[in-house]
């Protein structure tokens, strides 16, 4: 039997008392309706979602299957994103509205920026860059920090019908120099520097050893962006030009006009994190993007035009490209751009400052962050001062969220914290709560939340089967995707058939395990390959995390496999306490086991346990388990650039050694910023 051949669609025999799987009774009907009609019509459904843009020529086919994977939708249409990011909200009259807020505590600058500011530069930059030949589809790389130059870079290369890749300010000169020699821009726009607590990032320097390691050669000159932060000891060469030198260009001539570009034309590159070796380009269009973006904005966390909301990620993610840049700006939202932590610059009280200061409706960011606020700061002293009434929801995202975690929050912040799940393939959520519907603000503990429009989800089993309700299998998405997901893997289509659609043919395989209740909630438990194997039991790291954080003298921890003689796998967990905890190491590991013991069972195997006083993540947050994991079993370790602190690894090996692990581990290399 063809593997997911089993995978029966549950709307054939759906019973009068249900809505595709999901009971009546449990849900908001309005909401029943709209995703009945978005899976069983989906070219009615969309159609109406596409007039919330505007189209420069109207599309002659609203969806074209004809050669799944790769579908296509508003055939014919032509758009350009930056006439609807920017140009009709000014012909319309709302030039004086602001666009972007810049915060950065690091710098001691704040920039409110309106639409007609942000209109004036990019018909500035647009008009250097086509004198300096970039043309409708060719690549330029972008490589700045979180500033709205950066996002006036996007709109300029968009005006012109050409395609951005954003790379992650502060990669390496390597990883930069594997996405140059991939995409093979025209030219690159970069910054000076950047800056982080404590420290100057020298971008340039860094992107000249980047091109001078790169076997390809932009044809153009570099675009340098002078940030004037000391110390700055970066300098330009030959192939550099000043972006203030670019933008006189064309500063006395007509303005450049908007080139409409066909709905199934890319709209950016960008490549997905640890993907130095073979890199792997998510190439997204435009057309379906933009129409799924403004949809979700509006459904799901409620934002409307005018309205201050707030994404909490970085433009070198696909969180930065959907949900502080495309997504707010073609809606005619406010967006918050700010350049700090959460904890140290320069307290913990910074993000109730930002919705106090800015009136943010909404909120979009990791658990990590509010973990960090948390252990900082518990008792909310710095955070007191201000007023969240303006806040209506937190949608966290990104990485599992504990309940204890989740708890805080909402006591703190006095709104629903509605966990959803996506990913840089799908460009927006998948599965949410949505605020543009009356759905349960208070969906079932680590839900990730229902269906979005368009998503027909299954839970297979590992011959193909579908799970039933709340059995742990393999999440895949039955094709065809709604619009807005990943077209292809640039330069690469047989990856994307293979790595994506082979294993379950008619789905996309989303490589999460998960499951799905009896109301239709789904659950993502992990990454399947963080699913642990003991004696033939498969575990979820993430539950055990949260059992964990059950215990009130913890704060934060992370749960990885690591091999074992007599069961193949065996969980190990590192835990930070709470601080100024006064049970010993021994006495507070053995009430967590018994924890575990209480609450997963014995079937875990949960004995290798140790406190440590900091757990390794990157800048924007994430716990890095799997380095933790070869470093235990002593394999060679390579931190990215990104890394928040490297020498947390210290502290990292006594623990697992203590263990009984990481006894011959070489040290971790960190990726050298030049190298």
């Amino acid at each position: 039997m063809e593997i997911g051949a089993r995978a029966v669609n549950i709307m054939s025999s759906e019973s009068s008392d249900s809505v595709c799987g999901m009971p009546v009774d449990a849900h908001d009907p309005l909401y029943l309706e709209a995703y009945r009609k978005s899976v069983q019509d989906p070219v009615a459904f969309w159609e109406e979602q596409a007039h919330l843009l505007d189209w420069d020529r109207p599309w002659q086919q609203v969806l074209d299957n004809s050669n799944p994977p790769f579908t296509k939708w508003y055939v014919g249409g032509y758009l350009n994103a930056c006439y609807n990011a920017i140009d009709r909200h000014i012909l319309a009259g709302r030039g004086a509205k602001v666009a972007l807020i810049h915060d950065s505590p690091l710098t001691g600058t704040v920039r409110r920026v309106t639409y007609q500011e942000l209109y004036d530069q990019i018909i500035l930059l647009a008009g250097g860059l086509a004198k300096l030949g970039v043309t409708k589809g060719d690549r330029v790389v972008i490589y700045m920090p979180l500033i709205p130059e950066t996002i006036i870079a996007m709109l300029a290369i968009v005006r012109l019908g050409a395609i951005h890749s954003v790379v992650f300010g502060g990669f390496a000169a390597r990883e930069l120099c594997s996405r140059i020699e991939h995409v093979e821009p025209k030219l690159v726009i970069a910054s000076n520097v950047g800056v982080e607590p404590g420290k100057v990032v020298p971008y340039l320097d860094i992107l000249h050893s980047a091109i001078n390691m790169s076997r390809w050669k932009p044809p153009q000159r570099n675009i340098i962006f002078h940030r004037d932060i000391s110390p700055d000891t970066t300098k330009l060469d030959d192939a550099d030009v000043l972006w203030s030198d670019v933008l006189d260009m064309s500063r006395n001539e007509p303005p450049i006009a908007c080139v409409p570009i066909e709905a199934n034309d890319p709209l950016y590159i960008l490549y997905t994190s640890g993907t130095t070796d073979k890199p792997k380009g998510v190439l997204r269009t435009i057309g379906g993007h933009l129409v799924a973006l403004m949809y979700t904005l509006r459904t799901i966390y409620g934002i409307n035009p005018g309205d201050t909301w707030w994404a909490a990620s970085d433009m070198g993610w696909v969180v930065g490209h959907s949900y502080i840049c495309y997504g707010p700006l073609c809606l005619g939202a406010t967006s918050v751009m700010y350049e700090g932590k959460p904890d140290r610059t320069p307290d913990p009280g910074q993000y109730f400052r930002i919705i106090d200061q800015y009136k943010v409706r909404s909120i979009f960011s990791v658990p990590t962050s509010f973990r960090v606020i948390r252990r900082a700061d518990p008792d909310i002293s710095y955070g007191r001062q201000y007023s969240t009434k303006s806040l209506r929801a937190i949608f966290i995202a990104g990485e599992h969220c504990d309940y204890e975690t989740k708890a805080w929050i909402e006591k703190t912040f006095k709104v629903p914290v509605l966990n959803h799940w996506w990913q840089t393939e799908t460009g927006s959520a998948v599965t949410a709560t949505c605020l543009g519907y009356q759905q349960n603000l208070s969906p079932p503990t680590y839900s990730t939340g229902l269906p979005l429009m368009g998503y027909d989800i299954k839970i297979l089993k590992p011959d193909g089967c579908e799970a039933l309700p709340t059995e742990l299998g393999r999440i895949v998405l039955k094709l065809p995707l709604p619009p807005g997901n990943m077209a292809t893997l640039y330069k690469n289509e047989e990856l994307y058939r293979k790595l994506y659609f082979q294993k379950y043919p008619g789905y996309y395989d989303t490589m999460d395990a998960g499951y799905k209740d009896e109301r239709g909630y789904i659950f993502v438990t992990a990454r399947d390959d963080d699913v642990i194997n003991v004696a033939g039991h498969r575990l979820s790291t993430s539950s055990l995390e949260d059992a964990v954080l059950r215990h009130p003298d913890v704060v934060d921890v992370a749960v990885f496999g690591v091999p074992e003689a007599t069961k193949g796998q065996v969980p190990l967990c590192l835990y930070i306490p709470v601080e100024n905890c006064k049970k010993t190491d021994a006495k507070l590991s053995a009430e967590i086991i018994k924890l575990i013991r209480d609450v997963v069972g014995p079937i875990a195997a949960f004995r290798l346990i140790t406190s440590v006083n900091n757990l390794p993540r990157t800048r924007s947050g994430k716990t890095m388990r799997k380095a933790m994991a070869d470093f235990a079993r002593n394999e060679k370790v390579i931190l990215p650039a990104t890394i928040d602190d490297a020498s947390v690894f210290t502290e990292i090996r006594r623990a697992l050694q203590h263990l009984g692990y990481a006894m011959s581990a070489p040290d971790p290399i960190v990726a050298k910023l030049l190298d």
